[in-house]
């Protein structure tokens, strides 16, 4: 896994490896350019989280998404008090503390 120090160097870095494309979470699903990717569509090949060393707003998770059908992309959500509602079963499969 590769190490950066700002959202901005995570997004970059991983752009530069094909992860172009920007999905939005939705209460049980991803959305990428119009496109509804169910949580059996997609994968989270790394992510990387991000602590407001200031601010708690700051606090940040960037994921690096693969569908099923070859779409790569970034989802960049907060957690913490700033986390957006999402589904349990959208959760689990987001959850940072996953091993392996």
């Amino acid at each position: 896994m590769y190490v950066y120090d700002t959202v901005t160097e995570a997004l970059a870095g991983l752009r530069q490896r094909g992860f172009t494309l920007d999905f939005n979470l939705a209460e049980n699903c991803l959305i990428c350019q119009g496109n509804r990717f169910d949580i059996q569509d997609f994968e989270i090949s790394e992510w990387y989280r991000f602590e407001g060393d200031t601010d708690p707003s700051d606090e940040a998770v960037v994921y690096a998404v693969e569908s099923n059908t070859g779409v790569k992309g970034v989802l960049v959500t907060g957690y913490g008090i700033s986390a957006e509602g999402m589904s349990a079963e959208l959760a689990q499969k987001l959850r940072l503390d996953r091993n392996g």
